[in-house]
């Protein structure tokens, strides 16, 4: 599942250096992630980093990018080859 910023956003800057994947940039007027990047913080946290930072809770889960923990981790594997995650998430 990969997670969206919705339109409450407002750009406080405090989401895109918390993200380890770095799928969050700026957009044409709010913060977007990637959905090929985002894992969730599976393999890097517990708990999406940007969700507990982010003051409004405006990052829900991405309704067209469900993703279950297992294709989060492959996902994972992927991005960072060097850093194969094998563990459980």
């Amino acid at each position: 599942m990969a997670l969206m910023i919705t339109d409450d956003c407002i750009n406080c800057d405090v989401c895109e250096p918390e993200c380890p994947n770095d799928a969050i940039s700026m957009g044409i007027e709010i913060y977007e992630i990637n959905p090929s990047k985002c894992t969730e913080c599976v393999g890097h946290y517990e708990k999406p980093q940007c969700q507990i930072v982010c003051p409004i809770a405006c990052i829900p889960i991405h309704p067209e990018f469900i993703e279950n923990q297992e294709q989060l981790l492959q996902k994972y594997n992927q991005l960072h080859p060097k850093k194969i995650h094998l563990g459980k998430v």
